[in-house]
C-alpha cells in the first residue's frame, strides 16, 4: 500500500501472501497507530460514501484521536477513531455501564470489540442529543471503532475548547454569561428530552464556535434511569457553574439548578 506521505509506511499484510490495499485518494496522512482493521474500517466508510479523504489529526487522547476529513461534497468532517483500550480505560468505563442493561455485558469483550461497542454507544448518544435539540456535532455514520460527524471549526482547524478560550483571554464576561446559559439549557434538554446525563461535563468537553457552545465527548453519557444518574447530573452542573464562577460572572446555585431540572414539569 502506497501513500502520499512517503515518510510513513503502513504495511497491511495479514500474511505474506495478502494483497496490499491501494487507495491514495483516501489517506493523506497515515499513522503507525493504524492497524489493519482500522484501515479497512476507514476504507469501508469511504465505500459507504461517509467520507472521501482522511486528513490530519486535530485532537489526540489516550484512547482515541479525532481527524479532519473531507466528504464527497467537499464538506469538512470530524472522524473519531478509537485506537487503544488501556487497562485504565477498561476500568474507568465501568462506572458508566454498570447498571445500564444496554451495555453491562461489554466489560469482558476483547480489545477491538470493546472499542467498537464504545464507539457505537457514543454515536447513539450523539444522535439522541442531536434529535433532542442539544447542540452537538451532527452524527453522520459509524462503523466498528470509527465515528464520522460534523466538523466544528473551519479549514481543518477545530473550534477551541471552553477552557482554551478562557486561557486565551478571548472569553469576555458577556460571552461567558451567554455560554453558561446555553450549557445549562443543554443539560436540561439532555435530561428532559434525550433522557440522558452527560456524566463528564466540564470546560474540557465544550467547544465554542461562533459564540455557540457545542457539547462533545459523549460516549460515557448514561440514561436517567442509571443508578448513578443523579450524582452524575449534580457533578455536571457543579463543574460548569464552578468554571463560570472562576471566570468572574454571577452564577446560580448548583442545587437550585439541579432541582429545577429534575422537578421540571414535562
Amino acid at each position: 500500500m502506497e501513500f502520499e506521505d512517503k515518510s510513513i509506511e503502513l504495511k497491511l499484510r495479514k500474511e505474506e501472501r495478502t494483497p496490499r490495499i491501494k487507495d491514495k485518494d483516501l489517506f493523506e496522512v497515515v499513522e503507525e497507530v493504524f492497524d489493519r482493521r482500522t484501515v479497512l474500517n476507514v476504507i469501508e466508510l469511504r465505500r459507504r460514501r461517509c467520507l472521501k479523504t482522511l486528513k490530519g489529526v486535530v485532537s489526540a487522547g489516550k484512547e482515541a484521536r479525532v481527524y479532519w476529513a473531507k466528504g464527497f461534497n467537499n464538506e469538512d468532517l470530524a472522524v473519531k477513531i478509537y485506537l487503544t483500550v488501556t487497562a485504565e480505560f477498561r476500568k474507568s468505563i465501568w462506572k458508566y455501564i454498570r447498571g445500564d442493561p444496554r451495555y453491562e455485558w461489554i466489560g469482558k469483550l476483547p480489545r477491538h470489540k470493546l472499542m467498537s461497542v464504545w464507539a457505537r454507544k457514543e454515536f447513539s448518544n450523539l444522535k439522541r442529543m442531536y434529535d433532542a435539540g442539544v447542540r452537538v456535532p451532527k452524527p453522520i455514520c459509524y462503523h466498528e471503532n470509527i465515528i464520522v460527524m460534523e466538523f466544528i471549526g473551519e479549514n481543518g482547524k477545530r473550534a477551541p475548547l471552553l477552557k482554551e478560550l478562557f486561557d486565551s483571554g478571548e472569553l469576555t464576561k458577556e460571552l461567558a454569561s451567554e455560554l453558561m446559559n446555553q450549557i445549562l439549557e443543554y443539560i436540561k434538554l439532555l435530561y428532559r428530552k434525550a433522557k440522558l446525563v452527560h456524566a463528564d461535563l466540564s470546560e474540557y468537553n465544550v467547544m465554542v464556535w461562533n459564540d455557540r457552545a457545542y457539547i462533545i465527548d459523549v460516549a460515557q453519557a448514561v440514561r436517567i434511569d442509571h443508578p448513578n444518574a443523579l450524582d452524575f447530573l449534580r457533578r455536571d452542573i457543579t463543574n460548569i457553574i464552578r468554571f463560570f464562577n472562576e471566570v468572574g460572572i454571577e452564577t446560580p446555585d448548583p442545587e437550585e439548578v439541579l432541582n429545577e431540572i429534575v422537578n421540571l414539569d414535562t
